[in-house]
């Protein structure tokens, strides 16, 4: 057997990062808390990790997500992911049968063609050659597909890719090389010793006759190595370090961690499995107001290079819309508000006008209704909520009617996570004092923290439409189609960020017309009215407000339903088209059904209902 020391650029490279895997992740994973590591520990020999597996597969390998977003981008990842890893390991199967050992070091497989020069005489040897030769030439037309791209990335779906640092440029350099250099080095070998197959055997001979094959057959295999610990050494600096993360980080996310409000480590395994690829930056409305530079990918770049500034931190809406986009799956909406909670100087108040008590709530109370801070600046639904309580006799507690704390979650937003803290354990005590088991809100924004950051043991939080929906399921309401043709508008908070799409849909197909329209459930558009951000001006929340309403209106509706105080108050402003809540739409086919009177779409000044 031939020895060389061409085989240490590789040999080098992985070792290099075969030791800064190990070292940086158990760093991460031991900085995990308690809790998390006795889930890891319960979770590894379960079917938790066979679904991990599959996970792994169909995703990091296959790439499905992104298949889905569009087929030929889907292609070229999965040829050159799912692909490199058959080379692996079909060429370590192929090394294993011709040494007749199952103990093959890693550069014999790498670089069989060199040191096996006698061709294979076996079965199982020939079809194991045409293979590699076959899945090589299928990694390839990944790397075309990825030349292409740079040139022309509408073919791929894509109106926007990310920018590449150095480490990124070196990263991909080696990699677009290393298979073309692989099939040049292996059919040149195969044109001085015959010992290829389909694809490399005749390129190997054609090469043999217009080229000296015996004087660039070394420095092909040298180059070879070369690309291959060159992509090893750049690894930990490019953006390609999401390869080995993501693995790590499915299997943690099958385990049941989640990102921390605190950054941890889990929180920068998060971090480091972007690979950038930029598939989120398309749906991102920040850009139908002209911000480009504060997108999530750019986001958790900074946060991995350790230059993120508060204006791109704070510039985002955090609707969510990029989440269904990300093939790997991330959490960027927390991964935000980890961060700012981080950067964030508290607000040292102590709350103290807020007074605890005893709650005083009859017996036969049914639920409490906590209205939410928007919802009070848009006293029309509160009408609607109290007239529906009335006609279904409802008997309810409206625990924020007066001077009552704001839910918490526009303080956790901006990152002001103790004083968040401070109102949640407030209200938290009034709830769970009151006695009363279901709890009605109609602020998405209250829904989502109330399920998530309070401890609410056995107490159901419901959002209005779903109570509404549960109350006409009862035979509570009565029901009357309104002869309007409504668009609904998903909210983010109780869509995207609750999962809440059906129920909504249920009672308004029940009172009115619904439309069905392209952009909506998860892909649907924010108002631009987020409480989130705190640095964009007013006449960018109006560009994004209008190009979601241009879309709106192109359907041709009479009204636009929301179920959002703020997405109402947001889109009314425009005064293109009638905005009502799905509270106020009920209400408003009860009392045509009550009173027999034809209905007529209000105008902006009528919809003010005076309390």
């Amino acid at each position: 057997m031939k020895i060389t020391p061409f085989i240490w650029p590789f040999t080098i490279g992985l070792l290099f990062i075969s030791c800064f895997l190990l070292i940086i992740i158990g760093i991460w994973i031991s900085s995990l808390s308690r809790i998390d590591k006795s889930r890891i520990i319960h979770s590894i020999f379960t079917i938790k990790s066979w679904l991990a597996i599959r996970e792994i597969f169909m995703e990091s390998l296959l790439h499905r997500k992104i298949f889905r977003k569009n087929p030929v981008l889907g292609y070229m990842h999965m040829s050159l992911a799912f692909g490199w890893f058959l080379l692996i390991l079909v060429g370590h199967i192929e090394a294993c049968n011709h040494y007749q050992t199952f103990s093959v070091p890693a550069y014999k497989a790498i670089f069989m063609r060199y040191f096996v020069t006698e061709p294979s005489t076996t079965l199982s040897g020939k079809i194991l050659s045409a293979s590699m030769d076959l899945l090589l030439l299928f990694v390839l037309s990944g790397v075309v597909l990825a030349y292409y791209k740079r040139a022309n990335r509408r073919l791929f779906g894509m109106k926007k890719t990310t920018q590449l640092k150095t480490g990124d440029r070196i990263a991909l350099t080696a990699l677009w090389l290393i298979f073309p250099l692989r099939f040049m080095a292996e059919s040149v070998s195969a044109g001085i010793h015959h010992n290829g197959s389909l694809i490399s055997q005749p390129t190997g001979e054609l090469l043999a006759s217009v080229l000296p094959v015996q004087s660039i057959e070394m420095p092909l295999w040298w180059a070879y190595s070369g690309a291959l610990g060159l992509f090893f050494m750049a690894l930990p600096v490019s953006r390609y370090m999401h390869i080995p993360v993501e693995v790590v980080l499915i299997f943690l996310r099958n385990y049941g961690i989640k990102v921390q409000k605190r950054i941890g480590g889990y929180s920068r395994i998060q971090v480091y499995s972007c690979s950038r690829c930029g598939i989120c930056l398309d749906s991102c409305q920040m850009t139908h107001a002209a911000i480009k530079d504060t997108q999530s990918v750019y986001v958790l770049k900074h946060i991995r290079n350790k230059n993120l500034t508060d204006e791109k931190l704070f510039n985002c809406l955090l609707c969510g819309r990029c989440q269904p986009d990300c093939p790997v799956g991330l959490e960027l909406n927390n991964l935000r508000m980890t961060q700012r909670i981080e950067s964030t100087k508290e607000y040292n108040s102590s709350y103290e006008y807020l007074k605890n008590g005893k709650i005083a709530v009859s017996r036969q109370t049914e639920v409490i209704y906590f209205a939410g801070c928007m919802t009070h600046l848009t006293p029309a639904i509160i009408k609607s909520m109290r007239e529906i309580f009335a006609m279904a006799s409802v008997k309810y507690w409206f625990m924020d009617e007066d001077k009552t704390a704001c839910c918490g979650r526009p303080l956790m937003q901006v990152g002001q996570y103790e004083a968040a803290q401070k109102l949640i354990e407030h209200n938290r005590q009034q709830i769970l004092g009151s006695g009363v088991k279901k709890l009605v809100v109609s602020c998405p924004i209250c829904y989502k923290v109330f399920n998530e950051d309070y401890a609410l043991p056995g107490i159901m939080v419901m959002h209005h439409s779903e109570y509404l929906l549960e109350l006409m399921a009862d035979k509570r309401l009565p029901i009357n189609k309104l002869p309007l043709r409504v668009v609904y508008h998903d909210l983010c908070e109780l869509g995207r960020g609750s999962g809440i799409y059906h129920q909504p849909r249920l009672l308004l197909d029940e009172y009115a017309e619904l439309i069905p329209i392209k952009n909506e459930r998860e892909t649907a558009y924010c108002c631009g009215g987020s409480l989130a951000n705190i640095k964009i001006q007013m006449n960018e929340r109006n560009q994004i407000r209008d190009t979601a309403l241009d879309e709106y209106l192109a359907y041709q509706p009479d009204m636009l339903a929301t179920a959002c105080p703020l997405c109402k108050k947001t889109f009314a402003k425009s005064n293109k088209l009638p905005i009502h809540d799905i509270a106020e739409i009920v209400y408003m086919a009860i009392l045509q059904k009550d009173t027999s009177q034809p209905f007529k779409s209000k105008t902006k000044k009528e919809e003010k209902i005076k309390l």
